[in-house]
């Protein structure tokens, strides 16, 4: 999922690298896992903490989009560049410097004497984050080799769920029980832990690579924040147009950028020749979209207009990562006997129709008639669509482009998430049964846009079967 858990294609981004092995294997992997965590819960565990960051620092809903956007923005736009720089210039340097940095911007974060120097950190710790996550798997994909290689990624993604499932609960205790600062004290030692390990057990490593597309990054960048921030206002009604067709023209000028550098870019544009690679490029968009915005809406709904605590808000969103995680290896094996194409159809709408359970949240039930089997469809769809995009991602494309695939489809369903948190100011400045009836509004947009992830899956993706 966009920020709570690592995505399918996350765990692929490590299998393009070479074979190896490595002494230390246990600590490589403790050192991977203690740095990936980092980025997999400050991604969610900041959606319980809102409502108290906005009374604490007087912040207006488009303030707290930007505290969830401000990390997600650099994420998104620097996920392949971070990982081709870990190419050039050494892996385990980008992922100690990247640690390093998001320690630092912890700091920043939970110092914060204002909004503005809180976005800074969350916009530092975005930088860091995608300077570590794909350096991690690079890492397991360089010290691992055969079956230990899938033993050691499937640990890292295991654990990722483990921590997308404790995230929210954890962070809402701290901020009932200390205050919200203390989700971003909480980093400290686990950086420093992974700093320790990493400069003593993981060796160095780099392949020989093409000059970094600064170009395309910076481009990228620029796009992605213009458009949010025109998103932002226009979710607000506080204008907007301009800023949306500036983020139209820098989006159209880094297409540009990365057609004329062909295979130099860090997105090809002839992926996109793959008629099936679009198709889950679409498909991503939409599913995590709508999934990024329930994750960040109904916590929110939960603590404003029915009271939970924000440690009761974080434990109710625990099926989702529970199922996923459970369902999600039956699911896998169901698709390699039928391919991707039907599981990628069917969870999609399964999704959808857990999001239309989800308009019923405010009509006066309880969690267990309301909230409770909303999250258990929705988990079901998505433990039916998350093991086969793997498959189809990387079987989308030429051996050559699985790891720029995946990358991408990592970023693009980070993208989706940070999209949907843009278009919900209108729900984040609601009160009362404004609320119930904004947050009810925009499961039904979820429902549609699973729907319509679905129906892509559908229209596009390939319909033969694995051999």
């Amino acid at each position: 999922m966009t920020s709570t858990q690592p995505t399918a294609c996350d765990a692929n981004c490590a299998t393009a690298q070479p074979e190896g092995s490595t002494p230390h294997a246990g600590l490589v992997l403790t050192a991977t896992i203690l740095a990936s965590s980092l980025a997999f819960v400050d991604g969610s565990v900041v959606n319980v903490a809102l409502p108290s960051i906005g009374r604490d620092l007087a912040g207006a809903a488009p303030d707290l989009q930007w505290v969830v956007n401000a990390y997600l923005l650099p994420l998104s736009a620097l996920l392949l560049l971070g990982g081709a720089a870990g190419d050039r210039y050494g892996r385990r340097r980008l992922l100690v410097a990247g640690i390093a940095l998001f320690a630092l911007a912890s700091m920043l974060c939970a110092a914060a004497p204002s909004l503005p120097w809180l976005l800074a950190g969350r916009g530092l710790q975005g930088i860091g984050a995608a300077m570590l996550m794909p350096n991690s798997l690079a890492i397991l994909g360089s010290s691992f080799s055969g079956e230990a290689r899938g033993r050691a990624i499937g640990t890292w993604a295991a654990a990722g769920a483990i921590a997308g499932a404790i995230g929210p609960l954890a962070g809402g205790w701290l901020v009932d029980l200390i205050g919200w600062r203390a989700i971003f004290f909480v980093n400290l030692p686990i950086a420093a832990g992974a700093i320790v390990l990493a400069l003593r057990y993981v060796g160095e490593s780099t392949d020989d690579g093409t000059p970094l597309d600064w170009t395309g990054g910076l481009l990228a960048t620029a796009a992605l924040g213009a458009l949010t921030w025109g998103l932002t206002l226009r979710s607000t009604g506080a204008g907007g147009s301009l800023v949306l067709v500036a983020g139209a023209v820098l989006l159209a000028a880094f297409v540009l950028v990365e057609w004329r550098r062909g295979e130099r870019a860090m997105m090809p544009v002839s992926l996109f020749t793959s008629r099936s690679f679009t198709g889950l490029t679409v498909l991503t968009l939409l599913l995590y979209g709508a999934l990024g915005g329930l994750l960040l809406l109904l916590p929110y709904v939960l603590i404003e207009a029915d009271h939970y605590s924000a440690f009761a808000a974080g434990a109710a969103l625990l099926p989702l990562p529970i199922v996923i995680g459970i369902a999600s290896r039956a699911m896998g094996r169901l698709a390699a006997k039928t391919g991707s194409r039907l599981p990628l159809t069917i969870g999609p709408i399964v999704v959808a129709v857990g999001f239309l359970l989800a308009a019923r949240i405010g009509n006066g039930g309880t969690y267990w008639t309301e909230v409770f089997p909303a999250l258990i469809v929705v988990s079901l769809g998505m433990a039916g669509a998350v093991a086969p995009l793997t498959t189809a991602v990387l079987s989308s494309v030429d051996a050559r482009h699985t790891g720029t695939a995946s990358g991408f489809n990592s970023a693009v369903a980070r993208t989706g998430g940070m999209i949907a948190t843009a278009l919900l100011g209108a729900a984040l400045a609601a009160k009362g049964d404004a609320l119930i009836a904004a947050f009810q509004t925009a499961a039904f947009v979820a429902a549609a846009l699973a729907l319509g992830a679905g129906l892509a899956a559908f229209a596009l993706l390939d319909r033969k079967k694995p051999a």
